[in-house]
């Protein structure tokens, strides 16, 4: 008889957590086309943004559900996009034992703007945001000289004339000024004179 008993509890048991677990994907399939279903087919109730307070707020019946509002992502600059600050022409000595080997190079290094509405900044802000990120750039260009004659100097006549040894220099003066200028972001670093002799 106890035998009887515990069998139909068990029976109970299972067609109770069967009807649950049918419940509970029938809900889930209902939630599922009622979010992800477009709005032109029939649904038994819709979700609807209230956009009065600024912020993403879907209201579903008395229950209100607030959504995060994702970050804008910055941009990110290519070669090309930034700003070119133009530093002189360099004439310097390279590792020779005569003495007689030197490199005239002029160097043009783009920085990213610190700005990130600066893509998007009307024609007037832009201009005077330029005149002020160069004017910075400017007074900071005694470090960047000194940090491109010092590497420069060590360099031997060898270690320049190949293409690979230009694109090799190229990585340590954008490397080295990285290192010295930390708050500015460079993006690229042209050569438009390089003479090896």
């Amino acid at each position: 008889m106890l035998n009887k008993v515990l069998n139909t509890a068990l029976k109970v048991v299972n067609i109770i957590s069967q009807i649950v677990l049918l419940v509970t994907a029938i809900i889930s399939l209902i939630t599922a086309y009622v979010v992800f279903a477009p709005d032109d087919m029939p649904k038994p109730f819709r979700l609807v943004y209230d956009n009065s307070s600024g912020s993403p707020v879907a209201s579903l019946g008395a229950v209100v559900v607030v959504t995060a509002t994702p970050s804008p992502e910055p941009h990110q600059y290519l070669p090309g996009e930034g700003i070119m600050l133009n530093m002189s022409t360099k004439i310097i000595n390279l590792v020779d034992p005569a003495g007689r080997k030197y490199i005239r190079l002029t160097v043009v290094v783009e920085f990213a703007p610190d700005n990130p509405e600066y893509v998007s900044l009307p024609a007037e802000e832009k201009t005077a945001y330029l005149t002020e990120f160069q004017n910075n750039l400017n007074s900071r260009l005694p470090i960047m000289d000194d940090t491109v004659i010092t590497l420069l100097s060590t360099k031997t006549y060898e270690d320049l004339y190949s293409a690979e040894g230009k694109e090799k220099l190229r990585h340590e003066i954008m490397k080295t000024l990285a290192e010295k200028l930390p708050d500015s972001q460079i993006i690229s670093i042209y050569f438009t004179e390089f003479v090896v002799q």
